[in-house]
């Protein structure tokens, strides 16, 4: 506003007096007149004179509330002055006369006289008069207690808080104070003045969160609708997969199909057979693929978002139908087809371990999150838990998992979930030893875990994909189409910003990308020329998609816009693109 100076920082403006200015901790204020204020400026217009009930296009916003929002969020951001000014200009006070007095007093620790303005600030609902008067009584209570007036304490907590007749335990928690001061440490302060000084701004902000808001607006009331605000936005863009910090007050957001990875950048060719599933690191800079070459690869993400063949794993008797990282990124592990899962290090490319069991072979494999422990499927239909050395832990032997199988453990190690029929799925919690399911109508044909462990996501025979909401009782919430399955088996993946897409594989050589929330088909990608078995999103670069063909290629999948310029454009099994497929 014109003529106020608010460019100081709060911390340096000066000092107001108690008469003109009391300050709260949530950064609200309030003042008697400040002299030289706008009315000596300006006439202040009359209500009549033009002003309205409501502001805004659609005639929904209340003018008074609008007005005293602005001032609170003024107050919060240290801008006294303005929020001053804008109640004196608007005649629009932030609090009623009786509020702020009510406030003083609080401030002053006038208990008696704020328990008598309390009754007459409007409050309608006694359990909320009960419940203020009891915060401010047990302040009292506190400062007599810090003043070694303990006849009063106890009078205060016998005559006063004990026939409010609510928060029983609370009372006698306040008892125990009297009986045994030291059990009061917990909830009392030091005896120092300055410590109980800071005690009453936050009496006051746990008055406020109790009194209805439109006695005392709540904290940060216009930051919190601006956010909402932002946030609505951001969810209703269908295309939404950058930074939040590209958001802006100015303009609605609105995003592009030219945040979603479309392009390919790199065409990676290490493989000699068709790669069936492919993984990134938990850090992003490490991507494992495997294939019916019976090899697995470890390549390596630079900085610049460039792909290299890092190491070529060999040992597999059968083809290499999974792979697993552990937490750290630091070690893999591979399972051949009902044979042997390996155990590599990720920096050497060295085979640790090799974990068999005989007359068995494995067809899954899964880290547990502290990295002491891996799981593995059986084509007995069994689970085993390893050590890192070998030897077998824990056997849950039956229905527990079928011959081709995922297998995907949660990030606390409590869970497993496997498939144990062909259109079930079992969630086994290890340490409490129960077991729910997942019953879907049709073949499981592969699935997939959200990162924050809720969700599930279920490749169908029918050429479906659904998603399970597993936190508490199962639930199906989602169901994605468009994708072709006749005869493989195709996995797909959460990815993204937030994992707010779903990618999946297709027979007929395309990606497919889903908005998750909405499940409207945004893309499909072409450029393989063979069945797209797997796609993996990078979960440090939510531009950065990979996927897996029986071409025997792995495709780098990237932003339309992205200039991509390589000197070195067939090396080491990587073949660069400008653009296109």
């Amino acid at each position: 506003m014109g003529g106020v100076e608010d460019d100081e920082p709060a911390s340096k403006r000066m000092k107001l007096s108690s008469v003109e200015l009391r300050g709260l901790s949530n950064g609200s204020a309030f003042r008697e007149p400040v002299a030289g204020s706008l009315r000596d400026l300006m006439a202040r217009p009359l209500p009549s004179e033009g002003d309205e009930d409501v502001i805004g296009p659609a005639g929904v916003i209340k003018r008074v509330e609008f007005v005293r929002i602005i001032a609170k969020a003024l107050y919060s951001l240290g801008y006294t002055k303005s929020g001053a000014h804008l109640e004196e200009e608007s005649g629009i006070p932030l609090h009623s006369s009786m509020v702020n007095l009510f406030t003083q007093q609080i401030l002053d620790g006038h208990w008696d006289e704020s328990l008598a303005t309390l009754s007459k600030i409007g409050l309608v609902d006694e359990s909320v008069i009960k419940s203020a008067s009891f915060l401010i009584l047990e302040q009292k209570f506190f400062e007599l207690l810090d003043a070694e007036k303990v006849m009063d304490a106890l009078k205060t907590l016998r005559t006063e808080i004990a026939p409010l007749c609510i928060k029983n335990s609370r009372v006698r928690e306040l008892s125990s104070c009297i009986v045994s001061p030291p059990k009061c440490v917990v909830v009392c302060s030091p005896k120092q003045d300055i410590v109980r000084a800071k005690s009453r701004p936050k009496l006051l902000e746990e008055l406020q969160k109790l009194l209805p808001p439109t006695i005392m607006i709540p904290e940060r009331r216009l930051e919190h609708l601006v956010e909402q605000a932002l946030v609505l936005q951001r969810e209703a863009c269908m295309f939404h997969n950058s930074s939040d910090r590209d958001m802006s007050l100015y303009t609605d957001h609105q995003c592009g199909r030219d945040q979603i990875p479309s392009r390919t950048l790199q065409i990676l060719q290490g493989h000699t057979d068709e790669v069936w599933f492919l993984q990134f690191s938990h850090n992003g800079k490490y991507l494992a693929s495997s294939s019916n070459d019976r090899s697995a690869i470890i390549w390596e993400v630079d900085l610049n978002g460039g792909v290299t063949l890092k190491h070529k794993l060999s040992g597999h008797q059968k083809p290499v139908s999974c792979v697993s990282w552990s937490s750290d990124d630091q070690q893999l592990l591979t399972c051949g087809v009902e044979e042997a899962v390996r155990r590599w290090d990720v920096s050497s490319g060295n085979c640790l371990h090799v974990y068999e069991k005989a007359g068995l072979g494995l067809v899954s494999c899964g880290w547990h999150p502290d990295r002491k422990w891996i799981f593995s499927g059986a084509n007995d239909k069994s689970i085993c838990m390893w050590e890192l050395g070998g030897k077998e832990l824990e056997c849950w032997k039956g229905q527990r998992t079928l011959k081709i199988s995922d297998l995907e453990v949660t990030s606390d190690g409590k869970q497993i979930i496997t498939m144990c029929k062909e259109s079930a799925l079992l969630l086994l919690d290890r340490e409490a030893k129960v077991e729910r399911y997942i019953e879907e109508d049709q073949t499981i044909t592969s699935f997939s875990l959200s990162r924050d462990n809720k969700f599930l996501l279920v490749n169908l025979l029918n050429q479906e994909i659904h998603l399970w909401n597993i936190e508490g009782e199962v639930k199906l919430v989602a169901k994605y189409r468009g994708h072709k399955r006749s005869r493989f088996v195709i996995r797909s993946c959460f990815g993204g910003l937030e994992q707010a897409f779903i990618a999946s594989g297709s027979e007929d050589s395309q990606v497919y990308i889903w908005h998750r929330a909405s499940c409207d088909l945004i893309g499909a990608l072409p450029g393989h020329s063979g069945a797209v078995n797997c796609v993996s999103w990078n979960p440090a670069n939510p531009h950065m998609l990979a996927s897996a063909s029986d071409d025997r290629t792995i495709r780098i999948w990237g932003l339309k816009d992205l200039n991509v310029k390589r000197k070195d454009c067939h090396s080491n099994g990587v073949h660069y693109c400008n653009g296109g497929t």
